[in-house]
């Protein structure tokens, strides 16, 4: 389920938007029946969103209204990841998502044509992260053992395969257009994979050219047990969106913090203390905001600009999943089935 409140003055609304049909007389509160969203992603213009969760749906909504518009469904399968076309590839009626599966199989879907175009199995095991290339002719995808697969969106031919981070799985693909001259190295794009063992690859690529080059591995100690509430806290990491040359790191480290890595000095420029280990992570495109989600039932803001932050109640589980809008004017987060949306008020 999909929620908006208000917290309180200058903090943020919040609306409500229901993506599984409640039975008949219920109220749209949290309930186990329904199954879990594992991922939201945005269209151009923001017009449209995509959620996609384990009952092997891919639903797209009408941001404006709330409202279900289209729903892809995959019988005896949960879908894991979901990945939106980037807006440079084309018109919007060319859109198009990447969805991947508990079987290792991964569909491009066609949403002006409501159809799916294309079906490939990349990987022999579960999917856990999939994303596009900035040009959007290419896909990349992470799965359990640590496999990251590279394939052709449009005829599904997986021409690359990168096993730097086998044996502990996938839990994030990052890409972005790569601006920072100062790296020494050739490529359109700047990518980074990060997995469960706290191990972070960064790579330039240039897939028109099969051109891909190692830049940086970032390691992080791993304590014996950092298990929070029976969940172990994911390996995150992000591109910095306002400075090229930084990426976000949170895991299950030694210290419970957000680590800021400096890609042109090669070192550790910043960490910001944390009151639990983050589930999730999402840094606003448009203003320099940080959110995190706990497995304590709360979200952080942070505002990286002033370095003040603060903290949200309203899920009554894990927030493992939350997502700006592109624009920032809104937050997704997730927690089980239930999703908030929160409005940002002042940015």
């Amino acid at each position: 389920m999909l929620w908006f409140g208000q917290p309180g003055p200058g903090g943020w609304n919040r609306k409500c938007l229901c993506p599984f049909p409640l039975p008949s007389g219920q109220h749209s509160q949290p309930s186990y029946g329904f199954p879990q969203v594992n991922e939201v992603v945005f269209g151009p213009g923001e017009s449209h969103c995509a959620t996609c969760s384990e009952d092997g749906s891919v639903r797209v909504w009408a941001l404006a209204s709330m409202e279900l518009v289209i729903q892809f469904q995959v019988l005896n399968q949960s879908c894991l990841c979901l990945a939106w076309s980037p807006w440079c590839c084309g018109h919007p009626e060319q859109q198009r998502l990447a969805a991947g599966y508990g079987d290792g199989s991964l569909r491009i879907f066609s949403v002006s044509r409501t159809a799916m175009e294309l079906r490939m199995r990349p990987h022999p095991v579960a999917l856990t992260t999939v994303t596009f290339s900035t040009d959007g002719q290419t896909v990349l995808s992470g799965d359990k053992d640590g496999l990251v697969a590279v394939s052709h969106s449009r005829t599904g031919m997986t021409f690359r395969v990168l096993s730097d981070h086998q044996g502990a799985p996938i839990s994030t693909i990052c890409v972005t257009r790569k601006e920072c001259e100062d790296l020494g190295v050739e490529g359109t794009d700047l990518w980074l994979a990060a997995s469960g063992d706290q191990q972070v690859s960064v790579w330039a690529s240039d897939w028109l050219r099969n051109r891909c080059e190692l830049v940086d591995w970032l390691s992080f100690p791993m304590p014996a047990t950092t298990e929070t509430q029976g969940h172990l806290p994911p390996s995150l990491a992000a591109f910095c969106p306002w400075d090229g040359a930084l990426l976000m790191y949170v895991g299950p480290g030694v210290d419970k913090e957000v680590i800021i890595y400096d890609l042109s000095q090669k070192q550790v420029v910043e960490k910001i203390p944390l009151p639990f280990f983050a589930m999730s992570l999402s840094l606003s495109p448009g203003t320099r905001l940080l959110a995190l989600g706990f497995a304590e039932c709360m979200l952080r803001l942070v505002d990286c600009a002033t370095g003040t932050a603060q903290d949200f109640a309203g899920h009554n589980n894990a927030v493992h999943l939350c997502r700006f809008t592109p624009s920032a004017r809104l937050l997704f987060t997730a927690a089980c089935n239930e999703i908030l949306v929160w409005e940002v008020s002042g940015h």
